[in-house]
């Protein structure tokens, strides 16, 4: 069990770089719990986010049935997500203030991957791209997903293919701007659930985007509580408006026809 260039385990998973990635800024020992669960979870919006891209290739070259896979691992992946927040249960502000304040300005909220999930989601708000502006290749990479069309509008755009009337300027919007809930995207919603039928791929297709929208939404609600236990109302890490920001953000909705459609089937 000799290998002359390393073992192989370690060439492919790079075992040794990620375990060396923790380097803390105390020594208490609860930091090591913050910092990875953090790292593990930015792995996380990192895989979600392939996942879904792949999607959207998918979608634009009409495969719904061929989407359905990466969206069900999405919605594992952000499940697996969720449960790194039970791993954090354990802190309460007095933990969290043994070294909340070697942090500095580091926060959550400056998470880019985290950035270009949402972005991706169709949660866009331009201003966030700015704490990046000093890494032009980050900012450069958010401003190109900020203008690009998300997921959502990927889905629009196939509902119009697939025959159900949405109207063009729906399909030629200026993608920047988050996207807001629209009737006839949800009428066409209301028409495809009507077929119940084992072989309806779009009704199948709303359901597996339901279950990542609903994965995420759980995620957000997760992280709303692990603040309030951790800090309670006090300003976030960075001086973020920290339980003010996370509580108006759980009011953006992920996929917002699906669930309005919902009220009229």
């Amino acid at each position: 069990m000799e290998f002359a260039e390393g073992v192989p385990y370690d060439r492919y998973v790079h075992a040794s770089t990620l375990h060396s990635l923790q380097q803390t800024l105390s020594d208490d020992t609860g930091e090591m719990s913050f910092l990875m669960i953090s790292q593990v979870m930015e792995l996380y919006f990192g895989l979600t986010r392939y996942e879904l891209r792949e999607v959207q290739r998918l979608l634009r070259e009409d495969d719904v049935w061929g989407t359905l896979l990466p969206l069900r691992r999405a919605a594992l992946h952000i499940e697996a997500l969720n449960a790194g927040w039970h791993g954090l249960r354990w802190m309460t502000p007095a933990d969290f203030n043994r070294f909340r304040d070697l942090l500095g300005d580091a926060s959550g909220f400056q998470s880019a991957m985290y950035r270009q999930l949402e972005f991706l989601l169709g949660l866009k708000t331009a201003s966030l791209i700015r704490p990046f502006r000093r890494q032009p290749d980050v900012h450069a990479e958010l401003a190109g997903a900020l203008r690009s069309p998300s997921l959502w509008d990927d889905v629009i755009a196939l509902l119009a293919r697939q025959g159900h009337d949405i109207p063009a300027d729906l399909l030629h919007r200026d993608f920047t701007e988050e996207h807001r809930s629209h009737p006839a995207v949800e009428a066409a919603w209301v028409e495809i659930y009507r077929d119940a039928g084992p072989d309806n791929h779009l009704r199948l297709l709303g359901e597996a985007l339901t279950e990542v929208a609903e994965q995420f939404g759980d995620w957000r609600y997760q992280h709303l509580k692990s603040v309030q236990r951790a800090m309670g109302a006090k300003a976030g890490s960075g001086g973020s408006e920290g339980l003010g920001w996370l509580q108006r953000s759980m009011a953006r909705v992920v996929f917002p026809e699906l669930w309005s459609a919902r009220t009229f089937m």
